[in-house]
């Protein structure tokens, strides 16, 4: 029989960590806060040993990890009055548009690699859904984790993709536009994996260092070709395209 594999797999001791991830996810409703649980729990596990080694393996990224680079922390004013049309711009009008506070994530005392690799990805995550287009809704929440998942593994989203999956299975009802919300998860992790691996690797990337820099210039030398269409694109948000709507547009 084909399935030995999984039976391989679904030993005692994998299937109670499975079901007390799923309770952070299922059992206390989906929210942020839960997110940083998973990602918590998640702290000391061989998964998150093997994102650190792939991390490592791109000297710019290891560089970036044993420099524990921070930056600045992004001030919405402060980017408003950065050129229309950079990415800093972008993301300052975008955030402000959906009342976002681009300190939304749970900050946590960097004592090892992967605290600075989990704070980074909490820190960066907003920025990846202004680079690539995928919407802040549950529409492209999953597109967008999967490209970090494509670049670096990172076990967190690898799970909420695969949770994602089967909430999308288990679900009755499909928003309006989509007929299977299934085959849509699935299509919206395999356009976040092959934005990874188009594009260049995003984590070692200082973007606090070049946030006046247009946004197209941003996307052209990281090699991403953004989501501007669809339900899962934030282009698609009307009050979001007008947020960035330049005077000669």
């Amino acid at each position: 029989m084909g399935f030995k594999y999984i039976n391989e797999l679904a030993t005692p001791e994998n299937v109670d960590k499975l079901l007390s991830l799923v309770d952070m996810v299922a059992g206390g409703k989906v929210d942020t806060q839960n997110i940083f649980d998973i990602e918590d729990a998640l702290t000391d596990s061989e998964q998150m040993k093997k994102c650190l080694q792939v991390v490592r393996q791109n000297p710019d990224s290891a560089q970036l990890v044993d420099e524990r680079y921070m930056g600045p922390e992004f001030d919405l004013e402060i980017l408003l009055k950065l050129p229309e049309g950079s990415l800093g711009w972008t993301y300052a009008r975008v955030l402000s548009a959906m009342n976002y506070d681009p300190r939304f994530y749970r900050l946590r005392k960097i004592e090892s690699d992967v605290d600075y690799i989990t704070h980074r990805v909490r820190k960066t995550h907003d920025l990846h859904h202004i680079l690539t287009g995928f919407s802040f809704d549950d529409y492209g929440e999953l597109g967008v984790i999967s490209v970090t998942v494509g670049q670096i593994s990172y076990p967190a989203f690898t799970f909420i993709d695969l949770v994602g999956s089967l909430l999308a299975f288990m679900a009755n009802q499909a928003p309006e536009g989509i007929d299977s919300p299934l085959r849509y998860n699935f299509d919206l992790v395999s356009q976040g994996i092959h934005i990874a691996r188009q594009a260049k690797p995003l984590f070692p990337v200082k973007f606090e260092e070049g946030l006046e820099r247009p946004i197209d210039e941003w996307r052209a030398e990281l090699n991403i070709v953004p989501v501007t269409e669809g339900l899962w694109s934030w282009y698609s948000r009307p009050y979001l395209r007008d947020a960035i709507a330049l005077p000669s547009q």
